[in-house]
């Protein structure tokens, strides 16, 4: 690290003809920046990189630059004309070239976002819409993953989908999994940074409680793990959100038991098949105390046309055990669902993630190692709240006319209970613990061509206003991976920007924000690691 050498052949070659081509038909700060940016990487790293695979620019090939900004993206409201785009993209093969880049951004006052998989609904690791120029490092070429079925664990590095992972350990092991997220496509790097739930979490909580080690490049472009980290910052990088304190390259996860034989389900119910709401009031009161193998949370649509429009109940199930038990455990708890034997379906836990993922039964495994989401990309705003008590039918019948306002809108509740109940909330910065019902997850999307989008970012923003009395408060609770740029906006008291981080900071992180907070002014104190939703350091007092 930081020692020059000379340049190979080829490589040089191919740098001075860029360089060349660049300043003699493109001269603009850009591609300028680009050049900069390039010479110092080959100051501060021994380990070579092909120019013309790895840095994508808007004036060498436009084409191919918006082909990588928007290959791993999902929300086509960030990719639009008017939103601001980085200088340049730069895909590392190797570890050192995230160290060196760390050097040069920093040398070279080039803000930098990092992307692993892009998945943030707001767009913060690959749009900047506070600082120019930025310039986006992608780490989809960094994706190695080791699975070690004897010690239980396997090593992931961050460009790697939540798809390959549980792929790979598949590979190994029918009776391991991981319990992380359910949308195959996310991106390891990033998901494990907030939190990351998913359909085991009631059995063994988040994938951050499930992280053993980590690797990570810090704001001096030193490459760090667990012991040379320090235990504050490996607590801090574990749930405290990503884009903060570094750059994590790698994570060590602990694998965890799951039957071969799982059992899923979903059963959908509309409007006139839930009289009063019956049902849905039932699972209000019994999601988050069934047993810790059965994970039951409720997706919301709407159905028909505008004349026969109707809310739809979707209760999508996982069990960790065969559809025997798992009728005598719904008979027992919540019969309320009529479940019957044809609605279940035994599988192993690697279908039942292409299952939960929204594939077709008899989709190949390996379509979890394709990178790029199968789903149309399309424009959405998102919010997210926690439950502590069950929403009366009146407040649930509130949602579901507003809901038929809309043509697509969407909202999950997600069971806690189980192991998620009994995991302090300062064990990792993600806090919603004891006393949580559930977590609602609210959507709105809308297509491309729609010509007044403003009328459904209000319809989000009315329907969570709706929702204040029902909703945890003091402070109302959201999650940090479904990062929401609303919060704290309206705060323009001194010291703003800390005043403004201090309400997002008390929604996501409750009282660990502080701590966060101390870290981040220890581990990175010039805030080299910056989004509009980053930890911020203490504010210097004048």
């Amino acid at each position: 690290m930081g020692i020059s050498k000379p340049f190979p052949a080829i490589s040089y070659i191919l740098f001075l003809a860029l360089y060349f081509s660049f300043h003699a038909i493109t001269p603009t700060s850009s591609t300028s920046l680009q050049v900069d940016f390039i010479n110092c990487l080959h100051e501060n790293t021994n380990v070579d990189f092909p120019v013309d695979k790895t840095f994508f620019t808007p004036e060498r090939n436009a084409s191919l630059f918006n082909e990588v900004l928007e290959s791993t993206a999902q929300n086509l409201r960030f990719l639009t004309k008017s939103m601001p785009k980085p200088g340049f993209i730069f895909k590392p093969l190797h570890e050192s070239h995230v160290q060196a880049s760390i050097i040069c951004s920093k040398k070279l006052q080039i803000h930098l976002r990092v992307r692993s998989g892009g998945h943030d609904y707001e767009g913060l690791s690959y749009v900047s819409q506070i600082e120019k120029p930025f310039v986006v490092m992608d780490l989809s070429k960094l994706r190695q993953i080791n699975v070690d079925i004897e010690d239980n664990s396997a090593w992931s590095q961050a460009g790697a989908t939540l798809g390959e992972l549980y792929y790979r350990i598949a590979e190994k092991s029918k009776v391991h999994g991981f319990p992380a997220g359910l949308c195959s496509t996310v991106g390891v790097g990033g998901t494990l940074t907030g939190g990351a739930y998913g359909t085991l979490m009631r059995k063994y909580g988040l994938g951050a409680d499930n992280v053993l080690d980590a690797k990570i490049v810090d704001a001096n472009g030193k490459l760090l793990d667990r012991i040379a980290m320090g235990e504050d910052m490996f607590w801090a990088i574990r749930g405290g959100g990503g884009g903060s304190f570094g750059v994590v390259l790698a994570w060590k996860v602990k694998l965890v038991p799951v039957p071969a034989t799982v059992t899923v389900f979903t059963v959908t119910k509309t409007l006139a098949q839930d009289v009063g709401n019956k049902i849905l009031s039932k699972w209000q009161v019994v999601a988050d105390k069934l047993v810790e193998d059965l994970f039951i949370r409720v997706v919301f649509n709407v159905a028909g046309t505008n004349r026969n429009k109707t809310v739809t109940t979707s209760y999508n199930s996982l069990f960790l055990g065969d559809k025997g038990t798992l009728m005598n455990v719904m008979k027992e708890s919540f019969p309320e669902l009529g479940l019957t034997r044809k609605d279940c379906v035994e599988m192993s836990w690697i279908e039942s993630v292409m299952s939960i993922s929204g594939f077709p039964r008899g989709t190949p495994k390996n379509v979890l190692l394709q990178v790029k989401s199968s789903f149309p990309k399309i424009s959405f705003k998102t919010k997210s709240d926690f439950v502590k008590n069950p929403i009366p039918e009146s407040g649930i019948q509130g949602i579901f006319k507003r809901f038929l306002r809309e043509d697509m809108p969407m909202m999950i509740w997600t069971p806690y209970g189980g192991m998620m109940e009994r995991i302090p909330e300062s064990q990792i910065p993600f806090p919603h613990r004891k006393g949580v019902i559930f977590k609602v997850q609210y959507g709105i999307a809308w297509q491309e061509s729609d010509k007044n989008p403003s009328r459904h970012f209000k319809w989000i923003r009315e329907l969570y206003s709706y929702m204040t009395p029902y909703v945890s408060s003091n402070p109302r609770e959201s999650y940090v991976n479904y990062r929401d740029l609303d919060l704290g906006k309206n705060n323009k008291n001194a010291e703003k920007s800390f005043m403004r981080a201090k309400v997002w900071g008390a929604k996501y992180f409750k009282g660990n924000f502080y701590r966060l907070v101390k870290i981040k002014s220890k581990v990175d104190p010039e805030n080299l690691f910056r989004h509009e939703q980053s930890i911020p350091t203490f504010p210097v007092r004048s």
